[in-house]
C-alpha cells in the first residue's frame, strides 16, 4: 500500500528510451539529482534513479514575470502553485510485478491465481500508467533490491543518500567477474578499497591477493589529511593474512613481514622481460636476442648465463687485433648469429633488473610458491613492495607472480572438472596503478588483460584500482562487471567508467557531480542497478560492526595488542 506521506508526485509522460517524466507535487529542495524513487502502477511497481530535475510552466509568461513583485504573497503562491511546476526525469532500471494492491480482495484472488508468481526485480520492459504516484524509495524497497543487511554476503558498502538506507553489495556476485574502484586523487579510493576488501576477509568465500606498492594496506598507516591512524588489514584479521616484504630483510611501518619474496633467476622469463619495454626502452630486435638466448641456454638458465657475460671486454688475437673475449656478450652473440650490438644493448639496458636486490640465483625459500599455497589454502596475502616502489619493480614482481597464478589455477580447475578434484577457492587479485599494466600498449603483453578476459572460469578475478581509467584498455575495460567510482573530473575518465553500461548519458551527470569525498556511484554486475550512494567510513565504527565489539584483540592494532599484554 503507498505511504502518502512519502510521495514526491505522479508521471506525466516519457518512455523507455527518453525516460520517465514526473510532476513534482512536493518543493524542488526535497528531491535531489540520483534520488531512489519508485512508481507504482499495479500490477507492477518501477524502480528508478532522478537524473534530472527541469522547471516548467503552464505558460511562459508566468515563468518570465515576477508576480509576487505584483500580488500579495498569498495570491502569488497561490497562482504559481497553479503555474509553475518541476519535472523529474527519472530512469527506469528496474521492474518488478506485485500483482493488485497488498490487502485488497483483487489481491488475494491474484495470490491464489498466481502462487507461482514471487515478487522478483526484472529489467523494465514497458512503462507505467499515466498518473502513476511516484514515492521515495523506502527501507523495505532497498532490501528488495539490493539485499537484506542481515543476510550473509550481503555486505553493506555505503547508504542511500537521502534517508540513509543501507545498500549492500553481493560478495558472492562480486567476485564472479572483475571490478574496478575508481576516483580522481583524494576522493578516498583507498579507504573505499579497505573497506571492501574487508568485507572479503571477513566473508572468508574467496582469497585476496593484493599488490600493495605503496604499504598502504598490511600494518596500520596514518591519514595524511586527518593524522588519524588507518587500520591495517593485517592489524585487524591476524593470522587470516599473510603479510609478505619484497625483498630480504625489509621492513614494513617499521615491521618486519611474514616472509620474504626473493625471485629465483630461474623464474624470469624472456616474455616478463618484454613486459618491460616500455620501462627499459627496448628495440624491436630484442625480441629475437631474447629468443636466441632462450634456445641456447633453456627457460631456466637463460638469465643467469646472459647475466654473467661481460659487455664490451676484449682481448687480442694472434695478429694483435682486438676481438671480443670470450666471456664477453659479442662474443655469445656471433657464435650464435645475434646482432651483436643489439644483444650488448639489451645486456646493457637489463642492468637495472640484474641489480635488483629480489632477485638471487638460489634464494633460501621458494615464497613464490609459498604465496600461491597461502591463497589456495584461503589465506589472503598483502604483497608490500617497501622501499621497491619503482615503476620497474611493481611491472616484473606483479607480472611474474600472476603468471605463476594462472597457471596454478587453471591445473586446479582443469582437475576438478576433469577428474573430480577439489573446487578451486575463487581468487581475486588487487592491483594499484591498473593504467601502468593494463593501458593500450601494456594490455596486450601482462598476464592481467588474460585474467580480466578469460580466467573468470578459472576463478580467478581482478579488483582493479586507478585515478585515471581512461588509460585502461578499453577491451579490459568492458570485462569489469562491478565499477564503483568516486567523483571523476576528466569526460574522458567518466566515458570509460561507464563504458558498455545502460543508461550511461543518463548517468554521466550524476557521476561528474558526486561530492569529492565518500559519495560514489555503484554500478554494474555486483549490483541490480546503479545508484549514487554515501559510502561508510573506515573508523572504529566500522570495525566493531564488522568484527563485533567483544572480539579480543580485534579492535586494536596488532602492535596496541600485543603492548597491552606486556610485550
Amino acid at each position: 500500500m503507498t505511504d502518502k506521506n512519502s510521495v514526491i508526485g505522479y508521471v506525466v509522460g516519457g518512455g523507455l528510451k527518453n525516460n520517465l517524466n514526473v510532476r513534482l507535487t512536493v518543493p524542488a529542495n526535497q528531491v535531489r539529482e540520483g534520488s531512489f524513487v519508485v512508481i507504482e502502477s499495479l500490477p507492477d511497481q518501477f524502480y528508478g534513479l532522478v537524473t534530472d530535475l527541469q522547471l516548467g510552466s503552464t505558460d511562459p509568461r508566468f515563468a518570465d514575470e515576477q508576480s509576487e513583485n505584483r500580488f500579495p504573497a498569498h495570491l502569488a503562491n497561490l497562482l504559481h502553485g497553479q503555474t509553475l511546476f518541476t519535472n523529474l526525469e527519472v530512469m527506469p532500471a528496474l521492474m518488478m510485478t506485485i500483482g493488485p494492491e497488498p490487502g485488497s480482495d483483487e489481491y488475494e484472488t491474484w495470490r491464489i491465481e498466481h502462487p507461482e508468481d514471487q515478487p522478483r526485480a526484472m529489467p523494465v520492459k514497458t512503462v507505467p500508467a499515466h498518473h502513476s504516484l511516484a514515492r521515495s524509495a523506502h527501507a523495505g524497497d532497498v532490501a528488495s533490491i539490493f539485499g537484506d543487511p542481515g543476510k550473509k554476503g550481503q555486505f553493506i558498502v555505503g547508504s542511500t543518500r537521502e534517508l540513509g538506507h543501507p545498500i549492500c553489495l553481493n560478495l558472492d556476485k562480486f567476485v564472479q567477474r572483475s571490478s574496478g574502484i575508481f576516483g580522481a586523487t583524494g576522493t578516498g579510493k583507498s579507504f573505499l578499497t579497505r573497506i571492501i576488501l574487508s568485507g572479503l576477509i571477513h566473508y572468508d568465500k574467496t582469497s585476496v591477493l593484493i599488490f600493495d606498492m605503496h604499504n598502504e594496506y598490511g600494518f596500520d598507516d596514518q591519514a595524511t589529511d586527518t593524522n588519524t591512524k588507518v587500520a591495517g588489514l593485517k592489524s585487524k584479521f591476524g593470522n587470516k593474512v599473510s603479510l609478505v616484504g619484497l625483498g630480504a630483510g625489509n621492513k614494513i611501518r617499521g615491521l618486519s613481514p611474514d616472509f620474504d619474496l626473493q625471485l629465483a633467476e630461474s623464474q624470469i622469463s624472456p616474455a616478463d622481460i618484454l613486459m618491460l619495454s616500455r620501462e627499459l626502452d627496448l628495440r624491436e630486435t630484442s625480441a629475437t636476442t631474447l629468443d636466441a638466448l632462450l634456445q641456447v641456454f633453456g627457460p631456466e638458465r637463460w638469465f643467469h648465463e646472459f647475466k654473467q657475460l661481460k659487455n664490451g671486454t676484449v682481448i687480442e688475437d694472434e695478429k694483435g687485433k682486438k676481438v671480443p673475449a670470450p666471456d664477453s656478450v659479442a662474443f655469445w652473440a656471433n657464435q650464435h648469429g645475434i646482432n651483436a650490438m643489439a644483444a650488448e644493448a639489451l645486456h646493457s639496458k637489463l642492468g637495472r633488473v640484474f641489480n635488483a636486490s629480489y632477485v638471487s640465483v638460489n634464494p633460501p625459500k621458494n615464497a613464490l610458491k609459498s604465496i600461491i599455497e597461502h591463497l589456495e589454502k584461503g589465506k589472503h596475502v598483502v604483497l608490500s613492495f617497501g622501499n621497491h616502489e619503482s615503476d620497474l619493480d611493481y611491472l616484473l614482481v606483479t607480472n611474474i607472480l600472476t603468471r605463476h597464478i594462472r597457471a596454478a589455477w587453471e591445473n586446479k580447475t582443469n582437475e576438478f572438472r576433469g577428474k573430480g578434484g577439489t573446487e578451486p577457492r575463487p581468487l581475486v587479485i588487487v592491483v594499484e596503478e591498473a593504467h601502468k599494466l593494463l593501458n593500450r600498449e601494456m594490455a596486450a603483453q601482462t598476464t592481467f588483460s588474460t585474467i580480466a578476459r578469460e580466467m573468470r572460469k578459472y576463478y580467478v578475478t581482478l579488483l582493479i584500482i586507478d585515478q585515471r581509467p581512461s588509460q585502461i584498455y578499453d577491451e579490459v575495460m568492458s570485462q569489469l562487471g562491478t565499477r564503483i567510482s568516486g567523483w571523476l573530473g576528466d569526460d574522458a575518465d567518466i566515458a570509460a567508467v561507464l563504458s558498455g553500461l545502460a543508461g550511461r548519458d543518463s548517468l554521466r551527470g550524476m557521476l561528474s557531480r558526486l561530492q569529492p569525498a565518500e559519495e560514489v556511484l555503484l554500478l554494474g554486475w555486483g549490483v541490480p542497478m546503479p545508484i549514487p550512494i554515501r559510502s561508510r567510513r573506515y573508523d572504529q565504527t566500522f570495525w566493531q560492526e564488522l568484527l563485533g565489539k567483544d572480539e579480543p584483540g580485534e579492535n586494536k592494532s596488532t602492535v596496541d595488542y600485543l603492548r597491552d599484554l606486556g610485550f
